[in-house]
């Protein structure tokens, strides 16, 4: 039997993210301008098949093979003369949906391996009967052969993403370890590039070592073409190994990236668009993450656009090494009603981030106003969709530039409902206030977590020419009372400096100020809650967070004793904080469910939040900032890790309470997105019904126009580097 875990169960919910209205409201222009975005974002998605793991590229295209020629409906009857039962089709449908909506066969929360829940005898008996099959039966069968032993196996390694033994990754090559992630880290410093959008190969060469740096570009060759006044690209030697920076990384893709995004310019509604867009299309075309940052200038000054987007490396959270950024790309429309809540918090930053618990010299010394909108999501390519987001994610340019703000309206409104006999380990009579103000707390977190959390905050840095960002002669450390002692120096960013950690961490910071803020009545009132109301969403919304925090304990690995999610770990360490408060603010104990089974409970102290919670979250996040902004990293992975241990010791054995939460885990939603086509002079919207059969029409239909060509290239691009990840 295997464990529940590591499939899609029959019943996971999907939903259709609904965005008729908003795209109905745009005007044929910005229709035109939505498409041709969309377009780039599906084809630059697809880079993330090949970013999660050696058989991702291999398994899509042999769905894609089986679906373009019979729908989910006319194959079931396949199905059933091949001998499948109606469960074991379902099972077949929803792990092609969350295929597609995984853009790989690890779950994008998470990161462990999805397998077919049906047996693999049966999965190949349905692929032979296959129309596909029937008709080009060398090609699909060489194709079941080239993934079929992978797409089932559950060997410890291929369990979940991970870097070396931990795991399977496609950011490194097979034979890298924690050193070798290190060690090209610091030449990319020396060498001030940025590993958003490399990855790393290791071979060996007469018994030394040599790394190959790969950047993702369209174009191929290492020397500088038109444009450039001299390439990035070379031969190295540092610390005695060998360097080579090579262009190239999915060129087919990022191709079609740069001539989408080439016809979305004629659509622009402005300059700083079309200069955006330039950048961007520079950026994909050459390899170049200075071009993207300088793109995402001109996306920061294009404020409150009706159509907003982004795209690019974004995300480090699936590098096992917290640097490389994952492919992803939005299209999305502005939602006015709901935006004019977010343009008030902004108006008020700069009254709540004195409230933040650290000193001014901390925090940067001007508050960018960024934009912040709520969004309808017409186009979300990556491998999930968040509730919200805060970028760009270059320091340099948050620190001292500005950055936007973005909640995504229509994902919010569906990914987080919850049935009422679905809702685990909460005491009977909070369940119904939990279900009542669950999505407008989480509005309130989101809208405080993304603005003035990973909004807030000052790094200490000293450039190149030894110019300091802070006064180094007065900074005091408020935890030591000594001065200052540490910083980042010159290419050091976060990321490159936290490294592992960077992602949970920062997650934790941010989750830490929305919990903190939620407090003040005035941003409560913002949102427009008043008297019991508002204390029934501060309630809730630190309810939802502790009871988070037990929920993360999925998404732990006790064999590798390693986190794979980010915000889950960040979660669990907050848990970990409130509970160690003591004082009753949180209550956790083991208990016995009405099945029979284990089970547990998890309450909060309603009364207590203002007081005891305050205080904790005060000291904490007074800690997180100061180790940040002071570059601790041994300081900073002292306190994260010891927060983020999972035992079997001490007052709760979250060994044994993790079991009982994967005995009743619900699997986290699929959506099922629109599409957009060209209808004369015209931008239609295609929708379809929230199923897993909807989910892999969407995706047949996506690609339509250039299916067969665009399948080869991911075969290419898979089998080329098909021996690096032995």
């Amino acid at each position: 039997m295997v464990d529940s875990q590591y499939y899609l169960p029959n019943d996971i919910g999907v939903s259709a993210l609904d965005c008729r209205e908003a795209f109905r409201l745009l005007s044929p222009q910005e229709k035109m301008y939505a498409h041709y975005l969309s377009r780039a974002a599906w084809y630059g998605g697809l880079a993330v098949l090949l970013q999660t793991s050696p058989e991702s590229a291999n398994i899509f295209v042999l769905l894609q093979r089986i679906f373009r020629m019979q729908t989910p409906a006319q194959l079931e009857q396949v199905a059933t003369a091949a001998g499948l039962s109606a469960e074991e089709y379902q099972a077949f449908l929803v792990y092609a949906a969350g295929l597609y909506a995984n853009m790989g066969n690890y779950k994008s929360f998470g990161d462990t391996k999805f397998i077919p829940n049906l047996p693999k005898d049966s999965l190949f008996a349905l692929v032979k009967a296959s129309k596909a099959f029937q008709e080009h039966p060398a090609e699909v069968e060489a194709l079941w052969d080239s993934c079929s032993y992978l797409l089932y196996s559950l060997e410890d390694r291929q369990k979940q993403l991970g870097l070396g033994h931990k795991g399977i990754t496609t950011y490194f090559s097979g034979n890298c370890s924690l050193e070798d992630a290190e060690l090209a880290q610091k030449f990319l410093d020396s060498k001030k590039l940025s590993a958003y959008n490399t990855r790393l190969f290791k071979r060996q060469n007469g018994g030394k070592a040599c790394y190959e740096v790969r950047l993702a570009s369209a174009v191929q060759k290492d020397c500088a073409v038109d444009g450039e006044c001299e390439s990035c690209c070379g031969n190295f030697n540092f610390e005695d190994k060998e360097f080579t920076v090579k262009r190239g990384d999915y060129a087919p893709l990022m191709e079609k990236v740069s001539y989408c995004l080439q016809q979305a310019q004629a659509y622009a509604a402005n300059e700083n668009q079309r200069k955006m867009l330039e950048e961007y299309r520079r950026s994909f075309t050459l390899g170049s993450v200075e071009a993207h940052k300088e793109g995402s200038r001109y996306w920061i000054k294009d404020k409150g656009p009706i159509v907003e987007s982004y795209i690019g490396f974004i995300e480090s959270y699936r590098d096992p090494f917290g640097s490389r950024g994952e492919f992803e790309g939005f299209v999305a429309v502005v939602n006015k009603a709901m935006s004019e809540r977010f343009a008030k918090l902004v108006s008020s930053a700069e009254v709540l981030l004195p409230e933040l618990p650290w000193p001014r010299e901390f925090e940067k010394d001007t508050f960018l106003k960024p934009d912040f909108t709520s969004l309808d999501v017409l186009t979300f390519a990556g491998s999930g969709i968040p509730a919200g987001i805060n970028i760009p994610n270059y320091d340099d340019i948050r620190q001292s530039e500005g950055f936007k703000n973005v909640s995504l309206g229509n994902v919010l409104a569906v990914a987080y409902a919850t049935q009422k006999e679905k809702l685990t380990f909460l005491e009977e009579e909070d369940k119904d206030l939990f279900i009542k103000w669950k999505g407008p707390s989480f509005e309130v977190q989101v809208g405080l977590h993304e603005l003035l959390g990973h909004g807030s905050g000052k790094l200490f840095v000293q450039d190149d020419k030894g110019n300091f960002n802070f006064d180094k002669s007065k900074v005091t450390n408020p935890e030591t009372g000594e001065p200052v002692s540490s910083w980042y120096r010159g290419s050091e960013t976060w990321d490159s400096k936290f490294s592992t950690i960077a992602s949970s961490y920062e997650e934790c910071r941010a989750e830490c100020v929305g919990l903190y803020l939620c407090l003040n009545k005035q941003v409560i009132s913002i949102f427009g809650h008043e008297d019991q109301d508002a204390g029934d969403v501060v309630y809730v919304n630190w309810l939802s967070m502790v009871r988070a925090g037990l929920l993360g304990l999925e998404f732990y690995t006790p064999e590798s004793k390693s986190w794979r999610q980010a915000h889950m770990q960040a979660r669990f360490v907050i848990l970990r904080v409130l509970l160690e408060a003591g004082e009753g603010l949180v209550g956790l104990e083991e208990v016995t469910g009405h099945d029979g089974k284990p089970d547990a409970r998890i309450t909060l102290d309603r009364s207590k939040i203002h007081t005891v919670g305050k205080n904790a979250i005060h000291r904490f996040l007074c800690k997180l900032q100061i180790l940040k902004s002071t570059a601790d990293v041994e300081g900073g992975r002292a306190l994260y890790d010891d927060y983020s241990t999972v035992s079997d010791s001490g007052a709760h054995n979250f060994l044994r309470l993790q079991e009982t939460v994967l005995l009743r885990k619900e699997a986290r939603k699929m959506f099922v997105q629109a599409n957009t086509k060209v209808n004369g002079d015209s931008i239609e919207l295609v929708e379809y019904e929230g199923s897993a059969a909807g989910l892999i029409h969407s995706f047949t239909e996506r690609f339509q126009d250039d299916a067969e060509q665009l399948e080869d290239q991911l075969l290419e691009m898979s089998k080329r580097d098909a021996i690096c990840w032995c």
